[in-house]
């Protein structure tokens, strides 16, 4: 499973660039990494950890700010087409599955 964080958080006031940042942090701690600005990704073993994930970071929202998790499949994470201009981009490859003997 993938839990995409896509934000909208003001950035008018130095509190609000300071709640911006602390945010930002929280999610890169937290094993999300940037997709592209404000969106960010993480990828999870189970649907059950990723609903863990969301929560954990939806408490963390600054009060002005706007935040939306989606989970979606490996499968689905895989058919992403990216383009860059009019060149078609290959998606980023999901991580190996720790495997355990």
């Amino acid at each position: 499973m993938w839990v995409i964080a896509m934000f909208d958080l003001p950035v008018d006031t130095k509190a609000a660039r300071r709640a911006y940042a602390r945010f930002r942090k929280e999610l890169l701690n937290d094993g999300f990494t940037m997709m592209q600005f404000s969106v960010y990704i993480r990828h999870c073993a189970s649907i059950d950890n990723a609903e863990l994930h969301a929560a954990r970071m939806g408490a963390l929202v600054p009060e002005k700010g706007e935040v939306r998790f989606l989970t979606i499949t490996d499968n689905q994470f895989g058919r992403i087409r990216v383009f860059l201009g009019k060149k078609r981009q290959k998606t980023s490859a999901a991580p190996a599955q720790l495997q355990l003997f």
